[in-house]
């Protein structure tokens, strides 16, 4: 796979990549998992909320009365 950028972007992903301790591929693999993990939606968000806070609620009510 071959990657366009600029020489500014290559820069960048040198630094980052340096500041991670890894390859540039990697650098690249891990924004971008990173990018698609920051995209969830706040219906994700509820979703997760409401099964934690299904599961946990006893003992989210008793820590709300402490």
């Amino acid at each position: 796979m071959t990657v366009r950028m600029t020489e500014e972007q290559d820069a960048q992903l040198t630094a980052l990549a340096q500041r991670w301790g890894v390859s540039k591929n990697e650098a690249i693999v891990r924004a971008v998992d990173e990018a698609v993990r920051g995209e969830s939606t706040d219906a994700d968000y509820m979703d997760d909320y409401e099964h934690v806070s299904a599961k946990y609620r006893d003992a989210l009510d008793k820590l709300g009365n402490v």
